[in-house]
């Protein structure tokens, strides 16, 4: 296992970089002059360039970028350009309710996932096949966006059983705050979950065709004990590694649904963001965006090599 990270450390070193480099690039790729927007609509061209010169954006870009990176490793995260609030302040003020968001979202999309995967695989023929087959691929065809929206005119607006917007903290009040989770959290996993439902499908069917399982048929071993200790045990890698993929669209699609559902996450902080132009905070959220799931992938693999000796002999 050691020599396993010793391989993989560097790799994601270098992805944390390139990802940091990324984060730092893309607001500025959007256009905009946030110089003028600090000094103001009515701000002659020697104020605009006295403010650029104080924010350092006349330097050049890797200049910046160096200036920025040192900054990040010791903690300090800028300042906001608009309200003049650190961003670290900004970010820990809307961080509990998109974490709180994502939380709920995995776990569901790895409970959905799975059940429905395994439920999927099992079942090989007749109408119950061509029933999860239909319902997993209208999974996979919504965005969540639309799930969000359709939950919200069934479950909210027609049944009246959940709340359809705003926020209340797990941690203040955790059975309110949990009805407030319910719809966002099933808009954001049931696409995930569904992608997730449909490669262990697919795995199932294809370990079903290794030796393994025949020599297991023919060695007189339950039909029982081959679908859970031989299929379905050598199918769960492939969840695993997904299951870290889709972190990543979790965080992405949190953006949107934060929006639909109204809750003051770090999506509508970024929004907010990009529409002011303000750099300082949305190169900030990307990164933490991205560092997540790259993180999260990292361990993915991690468990994976753990539970699959072969992917540590492999790499």
């Amino acid at each position: 296992m050691l020599t396993f990270l010793a391989r993989r450390l560097p790799s994601v070193a270098l992805m944390l970089v390139v990802t940091a480099l990324i984060a730092f690039l893309l607001p500025r790729l959007g256009g905009g002059d946030p110089a003028q927007v600090v000094a103001g609509p009515d701000a002659t061209l020697a104020q605009v360039e006295a403010v650029r010169e104080q924010l350092g954006l006349d330097r050049p870009v890797l200049v910046q970028f160096g200036d920025w990176a040192g900054r990040i490793v010791t903690g300090d995260f800028g300042t906001s350009l608009i309200s003049n609030r650190p961003v670290a302040q900004l970010i820990a003020s809307r961080l509990s309710s998109t974490m709180e968001l994502a939380i709920a979202a995995t776990l569901l999309m790895i409970v959905m996932g799975l059940g429905l995967g395994i439920l999927a695989g099992s079942v090989r023929k007749g109408g119950s096949r061509a029933a999860i087959d239909g319902t997993l691929s209208v999974l996979l065809a919504t965005p969540p966006h639309v799930t969000g929206l359709i939950l919200i005119l069934i479950l909210g607006i027609s049944w009246r059983l959940l709340p359809i917007s705003g926020e209340v903290s797990v941690f203040d009040d955790p059975v309110t705050g949990l009805t407030y989770l319910i719809l966002p959290a099933f808009a954001l996993a049931l696409p995930q979950a569904a992608m997730i439902a449909r490669l262990i499908q697919a795995r199932m069917s294809q370990v079903r065709e290794e030796d393994f399982v025949d020599l297991a048929k023919a060695k007189g071993v339950p039909p029982r004990r081959i679908a859970i200790s031989h299929v379905l045990r050598n199918s769960l890698g492939t969840a695993v590694i997904v299951t870290g993929v889709r972190v990543g669209e979790i965080l992405a699609g949190a953006v949107v649904i934060e929006a639909i559902f109204a809750r003051q996450g770090l999506g509508t902080l970024a929004v907010s963001a990009i529409q002011s132009r303000d750099y300082e905070v949305v190169q900030i959220i990307v990164l933490f965006a991205v560092v997540i799931a790259v993180v999260v992938h990292f361990l993915s693999e991690i468990l994976l090599a753990a539970l699959d000796p072969r992917i540590r002999l492999d790499s």
